[in-house]
């Protein structure tokens, strides 16, 4: 691989993948999967052509990762939602890394509607849901498409868990 920009990038995708497979408990102490064919763990999506699928499938997320210096949030969520729909999964968010940290502090960036509806799914109220899962706000402006919600890696994989454990059941997936 001759770019170094797709490199890092490639590498930003692994992290995230391995961390939230480790935290999630998916992984072995060797890194091997528990459960090769299980549909819970967070793989790197392989390309399929012109309709892109984002670049990890952690159900039922689909995680745009970004190993960029100059952040451009609102334009990358809503590339996150088309790949989501793409994929068949419900949520798009992306992934920023922060620069000179571990993996587990990036920045993950979802929209006020994705918020929203994971929160709803939940069944959780809105104050109580940025606060188990550490969300703060960036209000852009008067343009709410440009408004979203940031955590961190670490508190997706918490976010990840629950999902998975009350809305989705056994499968990831959920219908909402």
């Amino acid at each position: 691989m001759a770019n170094p920009n797709k490199r890092r990038g490639t590498a930003w995708e692994s992290a995230i993948r391995d961390y939230l497979n480790w935290y999630l408990g998916l992984v072995d102490e060797t890194g091997a999967f528990r459960n090769p064919l299980s549909g819970e763990n967070i793989r790197r999506a392989a390309q399929e052509g012109a309709k892109d699928v984002g670049d990890i499938h952690a159900a039922p997320f689909i995680i745009e990762a970004k190993d960029v210096k100059s952040p451009a949030v609102p334009t990358w969520l809503r590339q996150a939602d088309v790949e989501a729909r793409h994929a068949g999964f419900p949520y798009g968010v992306v992934v920023h890394k922060v620069r000179r940290a571990a993996v587990w502090n990036g920045r993950v960036h979802m929209s006020v509607r994705t918020w929203t509806r994971v929160r709803l799914a939940l069944g959780m109220p809105a104050v109580e849901f940025a606060a188990a899962y550490g969300w703060t706000t960036s209000l852009r402006g008067l343009d709410t498409s440009r408004w979203y919600m940031t955590t961190t890696v670490w508190d997706l994989g918490r976010l990840l868990a629950d999902y998975r454990s009350t809305v989705a059941g056994v499968s990831g997936h959920a219908a909402v």
